[in-house]
């Protein structure tokens, strides 16, 4: 699998380092707005091609597979336009700025016979599918409630008045969309989407959020997902049956899942991992791309959606907009000042 990667940041070079762990994964092309950057950043990766038009990139024969790592704003634009030249595209969460970008990308991947799938770690390790075969022994699920909120080192810039990206609402960042997913999607994946959201939250000066909390309601259970990027916890995540508990000791990583039945019982479910942590989403990738049904279902473009709507909703609540929510049909995004 031949890739070209949009964005030069530490998360490429994290994914092209997990990649490497991947039987047929090549990096082939790197994408940069300026030559310098695209030279220096293939050099250090040993891509063979390089390019600073992205038109260019979407058209070239020496690409397979496209890895998007941009600000979240650009990420429609660019996967559409990859996806409308052939290409496969693995593209960084959160994969849009709102559910209606998502829908399109969506319908282009249709269009185009491609696979598009979003980059979301925690729900493709081994572990979170040790957890979801485990859920049937603590059964019936009543209350899951996810946790992820680590202060941000680019937040000490923002109180000395320096918006970096971020907190920068033009590049559709802020607290929910860069951590908060990691709390919402999992729930997703689980139960699905909920009949009810219920949003509140610390709306910054930028207008992006600091922290927040979303109550999600289901017919037979809720779910809550507290994140932050202003505050700092180290309280778990749990799955609350009547049986027991699932207890995660932290939902982006994973690392230790427990049962705590009710009787007393303790049963550890995960594993230590074998590969690299982002090498099992790139796994998944190639799986859907070569027709492994055994997996195909790992992030699934259905779960991503229902997330996207889940986080517009919960936006729209917050009064936290994007430029990017300008392209918005939905009367609700209207009708906020």
């Amino acid at each position: 699998m031949k890739y070209g990667v949009i964005g030069t940041n530490f998360i490429t070079n994290w994914f092209i380092e997990a990649g490497k762990s991947i039987d047929d994964f090549k990096l082939a092309a790197v994408y940069s707005r300026t030559e310098e950057r695209a030279k220096a950043f293939a050099e250090k990766h040993e891509a063979s091609y390089i390019f600073t038009s992205l038109e260019e990139m979407a058209k070239s024969s020496n690409i397979d597979a496209v890895y998007i790592a941009s600000p979240t704003s650009f990420h429609a634009e660019q996967a559409i336009m990859m996806m409308n030249h052939g290409k496969h595209v693995l593209c960084e969460k959160p994969i849009a700025s709102h559910h209606e970008e998502v829908e399109a990308m969506i319908h282009a991947a249709n269009e185009n016979n491609v696979v598009l799938m979003e980059a979301v770690k925690n729900t493709a390790l081994p572990n979170f599918q040790k957890l979801k075969q485990a859920i049937e022994r603590i059964a019936p699920v009543r209350r899951m409630v996810t946790s992820y909120c680590q202060y941000s080192s680019r937040y000490d810039a923002f109180k000395e008045g320096t918006v970096l990206n971020a907190f920068n609402p033009q590049f559709s960042n802020g607290a929910l969309m860069d951590i908060g997913l990691y709390c919402v999607y999992p729930i997703v994946e689980l139960f699905g989407k909920p009949d009810h959201v219920k949003a509140s939250g610390v709306k910054l000066s930028s207008g992006v959020d600091g922290e927040g909390t979303l109550l999600l309601t289901y017919p037979e259970m809720e779910a809550v997902a507290m994140y932050s990027k202003i505050t700092q916890s180290s309280l778990p995540s749990e799955i609350q049956g009547e049986e027991g508990t699932i207890v995660i000791d932290h939902i982006q990583k994973l690392e230790e899942v427990h049962i705590h039945y009710r009787d007393g019982r303790k049963e550890e479910i995960s594993t230590t991992l074998d590969n690299d942590s982002m090498s099992y989403e790139i796994q998944a990738f190639h799986d859907k791309i070569n027709g492994h049904n055994e997996t195909s279902s790992i992030n699934s473009l259905t779960t991503s959606l229902m997330t996207s709507e889940i986080m517009t909703e919960a936006r729209d609540q917050l009064g936290v907009l994007f430029p990017a929510d300008e392209g918005r049909s939905d009367k609700r995004y209207k009708g906020l000042s």
